[in-house]
């Protein structure tokens, strides 16, 4: 992280019908995109910055407010305006989050929590399980940064060890004891952490996550897994694409 603001530079087109908040919050989204701005940099105060470009300082609040409310910045007291990590963004749609994040050139990086045997009535849904089940809770991270919290429950007809859940995604390792996917149904929520979720993934509470419960079964409609995920509302993002 940087002991002193950054500077960056700024092109302002005063005749433009594009309001000056929105074209600094623009210059400062491009900066950050193209690593001009890094994760932990601290941005120059309102006042310099408003005197550098010749603007007012409530201009300069908007533009950063902007992307405060976007989750690209924050405000610390005390500190200043910095450069949060990037989020995550994931199209809804039946994907492994660390291929996902491999993709987009993240380093993703896997905590096993736990690797145990737990019965069917211990998973709320869905129903229809089998009896036993093997249970998978691991803590995932990108480029270092802690993003969720993986609750994952298999049928015993799949064996996955510690070595391998902490190398590659889960369904990686499915595919290759022969499962075929084929339907997927998902749920996607919000709510605050718990005190041990927050704990895990580094926020103080209270915290927003962004919950994802899903269950997959294979070509021939049998079960493959189902899966409750929590994940840092401040680093994750779920986009989908809707045809009008």
């Amino acid at each position: 992280m940087e002991d002193t603001p950054v500077e960056f530079d700024v092109a302002l087109d005063r005749t433009s019908p594009v309001p000056l908040y929105h074209q600094l919050a623009l210059a400062i989204e491009h900066a950050i995109e193209t690593g001009v701005l890094g994760p932990g940099d601290r941005l120059e105060t309102e006042v310099a910055l408003t005197a550098r470009l010749g603007l007012a300082r409530p201009t300069a609040r908007q533009a950063i407010q902007e992307l405060v409310t976007r989750g690209m910045l924050v405000r610390k007291r005390g500190v200043g305006t910095q450069v949060v990590q990037p989020h995550v963004r994931r199209e809804a749609r039946l994907t492994s989050l660390f291929d996902d994040l491999a993709a987009e050139g993240r380093e993703p990086a896997t905590e096993l929590l736990s690797l145990d045997e737990c019965s069917a009535e211990e998973v709320p849904e869905p129903p229809g399980l089998p009896e036993r089940l093997t249970r998978i809770r691991r803590l995932r991270s990108a480029d270092g940064v802690r993003l969720a919290i993986l609750t994952n429950y298999l049928p015993e007809r799949y064996r996955v060890s510690v070595a391998d859940l902490e190398r590659t995604g889960l369904y990686a390792l499915l595919r290759a004891q022969g499962a075929s996917f084929r339907i997927a149904h998902q749920s996607i929520g919000a709510r605050l952490m718990t005190t041990d979720e927050a704990r895990l993934l580094g926020e103080e509470e209270p915290a927003a996550c962004v919950t994802v419960r899903r269950s997959v079964y294979d070509d021939t409609g049998a079960f493959v897994e189902t899966g409750m995920h929590v994940y840092r509302a401040s680093q994750y993002t779920v986009r989908t694409s809707l045809v009008v």
